[in-house]
């Protein structure tokens, strides 16, 4: 069965960098027409540059923060004003802060709900209708293998990402009648900025190497080594493809196996 991606309208939210703005370019490598979303202008207008210069494409991008709705529903009006309807939404957003139950305020626990799940839900109600009615969509949520197991000093995350996981596969439940097709893929450790924030982070407050926890870390992966970017934008690909058209409501894990071991 076909994988060709060609023909669809893609949004790819928080793609100013790591997995995000692989699976961007990965889908523009592909041919499909996308459009790419973030909070830094700077950072953004670069890799709109950078994806445009590997495709020689144009590539649509908006600043706009997820968690605040009105930068959501400005975005969203000015793409489908052009588009009309977005064939696949990727939901990706950046990690909320990392933290114990103890460290963390309620002020913390509301920006992070909007972050990390009422962004998808806001993201996901404006593309449903144009998907209703065009027969059709993907919904692929970017998450982290511990919806399966729990990271340590990680609660926000660890939370609200089972949370989303739950939105998604009853959301699949109820959009699967329209062909509309909702999966999460579950990452695990992955080369990007984000990773060598927590590492850092993680290493000051144990008095070591970040390159010493990357390497405990690498140690418990059964692959030995982390992912690029680009191994979870081709599952991302996959996904959009008609070769997964009886895909939906899964929790995917590329995560090397550390889910079971880490």
């Amino acid at each position: 069965m076909s994988t060709d991606t060609s023909t669809q309208r893609v949004l790819v939210s928080a793609a100013s960098s790591g997995i995000g703005k692989a699976t961007a370019c990965a889908f523009q490598l592909a041919g499909a027409q996308v459009a790419i979303c973030a909070r830094g202008e700077e950072q953004l207008k670069e890799a709109q540059q950078e994806i445009e210069a590997k495709t020689g494409k144009p590539v649509l991008a908006f600043v706009a923060d997820l968690s605040v709705a009105a930068d959501i529903g400005n975005m969203m009006d000015d793409l489908l004003g052009q588009w009309g309807t977005v064939d696949v939404l990727i939901n990706n957003a950046g990690g909320p802060p990392s933290g114990n139950h103890d460290s963390i305020n309620d002020e913390q626990w509301g920006a992070a709900f909007d972050l990390t799940l009422r962004s998808a839900v806001r993201l996901t109600n404006l593309v449903l209708p144009g998907m209703k009615a065009s027969g059709g969509g993907r919904i692929i949520n970017l998450s982290s293998y511990s919806v399966k197991q729990p990271m340590d000093s990680m609660l926000l995350s660890n939370s609200l990402r089972l949370a989303a996981l739950g939105w998604a596969k009853t959301l699949s439940n109820e959009v699967g009648q329209y062909n509309i097709l909702v999966n999460t893929i579950c990452t695990g450790w992955t080369q990007t900025q984000r990773v060598d924030q927590l590492l850092e982070v993680r290493a000051d407050a144990q008095g070591v190497d970040p390159r010493e926890l990357a390497n405990q870390i690498i140690s418990k992966i059964p692959l030995q080594r982390l992912a690029q970017p680009e191994e979870i934008a081709a599952v991302a690909l996959f996904l959009a493809s008609p070769a997964a058209s009886y895909i939906t409501g899964a929790a995917i894990p590329v995560d090397g196996g550390c889910a079971q071991t880490v």
